[in-house]
């Protein structure tokens, strides 16, 4: 056995079980999010979300009816699944990232999204001209999400073993 594969079995981390309990935690989060934006929704003028513009960038003219949904779709639960699995694996490795019970990862992802990537990409306003309640929402939603993810991983990640 190589030293790193016996460092490995030693310390208990898993990449792959760190992806799997991620993954599972970011589709169940994503599902919080949605629920959590039925509440509190981020834009209340008709403004498009982010999944409705990326979608019509990748498809590169305007989609419609069912195709437009799963388009929205796809891109909503992809992004929560890929990012709870990536977040799955950090927390393998760093710890402290799980740190406030996720809360912190919410924080930070929303700061990368709708702060900073979303603009970048022209998939929403510039933080500065973005409303407070699409700011405050969008900053809400995720912390849920990322507390969601949190839980739900922890959980699946001890009875992964």
């Amino acid at each position: 056995m190589s030293k790193t594969h016996e460092l490995k079995e030693t310390s208990g981390r898993s990449l792959a079980k760190g992806l799997l309990a991620g993954l599972i935690g970011g589709l169940v989060a994503t599902a919080a999010k949605t629920l959590a934006e039925r509440i509190y929704p981020p834009r209340t003028h008709g403004e498009p979300e982010p999944p409705d513009v990326l979608a019509e960038k990748v498809a590169r003219h305007e989609l419609l009816g069912t195709q437009k949904e799963i388009a929205v779709e796809a891109i909503h639960w992809g992004f929560g699944a890929m990012t709870g699995a990536a977040y799955g694996a950090l927390a393998e490795y760093y710890p402290a990232a799980t740190a406030k019970d996720g809360a912190g990862f919410g924080m930070a992802l929303s700061s990368l999204t709708h702060g900073t990537v979303l603009p970048a990409m022209g998939l929403s306003a510039e933080p500065e001209e973005q409303t407070v309640r699409e700011r405050t929402s969008e900053l809400a939603s995720l912390v849920v999400y990322g507390v969601v993810t949190e839980t739900v991983r922890r959980v699946v990640r001890k009875m992964l073993g």
